[in-house]
């Protein structure tokens, strides 16, 4: 990419304010000083700013406390988008690991690592999505082995669940699949509705519980290991 875009997207200012350091001869490529904003750099090179390194951030992976109102997408548009969400001098780059409802909160992935979130939402992968329902009527024993069985939907019949009892309208519900709206529609099928839904777990990744709705942080390494056990 281009010299002041890469000092831009690593933090080290605005676009015209890197264009000022370049100017001023205060950048090195590779040991060379550059004064032209326009030449190519990548991730490997070594970018010196005052002779101090500047790191453009390889992978970047990031835990989101989705909160309501807000859509699971990168495009801009008059609803705000998660990544709306997200300060970070690369957030161009970013987008979530699939997609939570409008109204549905809680834990999802935002990275610029595409490999992982094509493994990870693979149907092959069957990594399990784990979800807190609260609904609209008293959820019955038999209602929660219809849900573990399978589900027959207009499509396609969901694969067996992970379904518990949290409290008379609470449920904890783990899928291995992501379809639109396939928790709702569950729920919709044995004669309910849901009226909130929030997701505390993707794979081995567990939301904080620290974490407010909106909030989001990095993630550990030890996080990145588990994530990556696909």
């Amino acid at each position: 990419m281009r010299l002041d875009k890469y000092l831009a997207n690593a933090g080290a200012g605005s676009r015209s304010e890197v264009k000022n350091m370049i100017k001023k001869k205060r950048i090195t490529v590779e040991g060379e000083t550059v004064t032209d904003p326009k030449t190519r750099v990548s991730a490997e090179d070594d970018v010196l700013l005052d002779g101090g390194p500047v790191v453009l951030e390889e992978e970047i992976y990031i835990m989101l406390n989705k909160p309501q109102g807000v859509i699971s997408s990168t495009e801009k548009g008059p609803t705000p988008t998660v990544i709306d969400l997200i300060d970070h001098p690369q957030k161009d780059q970013l987008f979530p690991v699939g997609r939570l409802d409008k109204d549905t909160t809680g834990l999802l992935l935002i990275t610029n690592d595409g490999k992982l979130a094509h493994e990870l939402l693979s149907p092959r992968s069957r990594i399990g999505k784990t979800y807190v329902a609260e609904l609209e009527k008293e959820v019955a024993e038999a209602d929660i082995s219809q849900l573990e069985s399978g589900i027959p939907l207009k499509e396609f019949t969901t694969a067996p669940a992970s379904a518990k009892r949290l409290g008379p309208r609470e449920v904890e519900l783990t899928i291995t699949e992501g379809k639109f709206h396939q928790v709702k529609r569950m729920f919709h099928h044995v004669g309910n509705e849901v009226t909130a839904l929030h997701r505390i777990r993707f794979g081995n990744l567990a939301l904080d519980e620290h974490l407010a709705p909106g909030d989001y942080r990095r993630l550990g390494e030890n996080e990145i290991k588990l994530i990556k056990k696909v």
